[in-house]
């Protein structure tokens, strides 16, 4: 009937099912909740619960669901109390990371009161050892003295004042039958001694480290779990449970997100850029001050988690259809209203959150201002607060740009303000730590800075599009860049002049890129296909791809 249906399949315990749906029925009829048509119990032995609550149309099924979660028994919250004897004193009222605690404190000190004893055992036996081995040098002299002995104490004091054995030892010798004392065999001693020995060097290594201590507790946890433990019977939930999630409300589509250096951002329709020949002057894509300009444009499903990079290191996540919609022309929101960035921070880089695949080890590849990069394992962004993690150490004076995923064989290439270039494997940057700061990527004057970097999964069938502040572009095959070690000063990617301009973005594009879209800093866009861009050599300037007013310059590019 156009509307949503909301399906109750369990409900909490102790809750009766008909009194749940007559309370529904109610808090209906006495319009305390507005928008359901109709509530069925179509429970029978397939379906233990099975309760349909039938929604009006255009009525927002998340709104109806809190509702119910307010009044209903549809939600039920279970509290207890953990009253314990701490330290054998008094009962305490504990919360539940206290009691772990003190139940991680209690097993701590049960394992060091449990090495203490071996250790304690294998000195003893060690000292007992150390005795043999010095009795089998002298065994035949020790058999006479204990036959000469008058008894077992003259024995005791015969062996301790002629062979300096100690108390223990003694006994130990003299407990022993002379046959087997005159048997006893010396490797087997020996043997024994240094196993002892070993175990004494690692109870001991134990007891010294709190680390390892932990690290058993851990391990015998672990060998209970996997002796004892069976399937629970409750879901434990970082969250109260929910029926229904925006993914399910919102379309799967792809959109394009448009973010302004100034922070104002937006989400809107592909097809709001028609694509223009080369050298179009281009629409005006945003409604921006004569100071702010588009600085990021990706193409981007509704359903992805964005991840966005900011000059000061930082990144932060948020879904994509959590960014306001809006037309080609309206200026967006401010991205403070969405993400946790500071006054003076902004975001220069934006991607979508790699998807984890079967056998794919992915990184991310970070690239500053002053040349420096880093890789870090994907797995390392894969929960951010919106509140921000860092994501790499900075110097003062440098600042993130830009950021690529890349996998295990792929090359990096950087480009610079002055036309400089530089390609590397990423094997030749190790992976770093989430906090961990970079390694140079390419060496350049204090004058120049990076506009582009990107990563290729190979040299075959791709581009590297340049493109200079004042619409000249080109594309030239990567394969006309040779693999060099990181670190050193490039080769040339782009003739700067007068009439070009700096280089303003460097960016790689495949096979399956067909069309890219250019923004000036006044907000002028052209969308063109990637066939009309010539493809030429590494030492040339292009040609005129969109012709530009007096002052305007080129802002971005996105490809599609």
């Amino acid at each position: 009937k156009g509307g949503f249906d909301i399906i109750v399949s369990s409900i909490p315990y102790q809750v009766n099912k008909s009194e749940l749906i007559i309370k529904m029925a109610d808090l209906v009829n006495s319009k305390k909740i507005e928008g359901i048509r109709d509530i069925r119990d179509e429970s029978d032995r397939e379906h233990q619960v099975r309760i349909v609550i039938e929604l009006k149309t255009g009525v927002n099924p998340q709104n109806i669901l809190n509702n119910l979660y307010k009044y209903t028994d549809i939600e039920r919250t279970f509290n207890f109390n953990m009253i314990a004897l701490v330290d054998g004193v008094q009962p305490q009222v504990l919360r539940l990371k206290e009691m772990l605690q003190y139940f991680i404190d209690h097993r701590d000190i049960v394992i060091r009161r449990r090495t203490q004893f071996d250790l304690n055992k294998a000195l003893d036996r060690e000292h007992i050892l150390e005795g043999l081995k010095k009795a089998l040098d002298h065994i035949d002299a020790i058999i006479k003295t204990i036959r000469a002995s008058q008894d077992k104490d003259d024995a005791h004091k015969q062996l301790v004042a002629k062979f300096k054995f100690s108390d223990k030892q003694a006994s130990a010798i003299l407990e022993m039958k002379l046959q087997s004392l005159a048997n006893l065999e010396r490797q087997r001693v020996e043997d024994e001694l240094k196993e002892k020995q070993k175990l004494i060097k690692e109870l001991r290594a134990l007891l010294a480290d709190p680390k390892r201590i932990l690290g058993v507790v851990k391990d015998e946890l672990v060998e209970i779990r996997n002796k004892y433990a069976d399937a629970r019977r409750t879901k434990v939930v970082a969250r109260a449970a929910k029926v229904m999630s925006m993914d399910d409300l919102v379309p799967a589509e792809e959109q394009v997100m448009v973010l302004t250096k100034g922070g104002y951002i937006k989400r809107t329709d592909t097809e709001s850029y028609k694509a223009q020949k080369r050298g179009g002057s281009g629409v005006i894509d945003i409604d921006t001050k004569d100071e702010d300009f588009v600085n990021i444009f990706l193409t981007v499903n509704t359903h992805d988690d964005l991840l966005f990079f900011s000059d000061k290191g930082k990144v932060y996540q948020i879904k994509m259809y959590e960014l306001p919609e809006g037309k080609r022309a309206t200026k967006g929101k401010s991205i403070m209203n969405f993400l946790s960035l500071t006054g003076e921070e902004r975001i220069t880089s934006a991607l979508v959150m790699p998807k984890e695949g079967k056998n794919e080890e992915k990184f991310l590849v970070m690239v500053t201002k002053k040349g420096v990069v880093k890789k870090s394992d994907a797995a390392n962004f894969k929960d951010v607060r919106r509140s921000g993690i860092v994501a790499i150490g900075l110097d003062k004076d440098d600042e993130l740009k830009f950021v690529n995923i890349a996998m295990k064989g792929d090359l990096v290439i950087m480009a610079t303000k002055n036309g400089q270039s530089i390609t590397f494997k990423e094997s030749d940057v190790r992976s770093m730590g989430r906090t961990a700061g970079g390694v140079r990527g390419i060496s350049m004057d204090d004058k120049d800075e990076v506009v582009g970097a990107d990563v290729v999964q190979s040299e075959k069938d791709f581009f590297l599009l340049n493109m200079g502040e004042k619409g000249y572009g080109k594309k030239t095959e990567v394969k006309n860049y040779r693999v060099q070690k990181r670190g050193g000063s490039g080769i040339k990617t782009f003739k700067v002049t007068d009439k070009t301009g700096k280089l303003m973005v460097s960016t790689v594009v495949g096979p399956e890129t067909k069309e890219m879209i250019a923004i000036s800093q006044k907000g002028q866009v052209i969308r063109t296909s990637l066939d009309q861009v010539p493809v030429i050599g590494r030492q040339t300037q292009g040609v005129r791809i969109m012709r530009l007013k007096d002052g305007d310059k080129i802002a971005s590019l996105t490809c599609l």
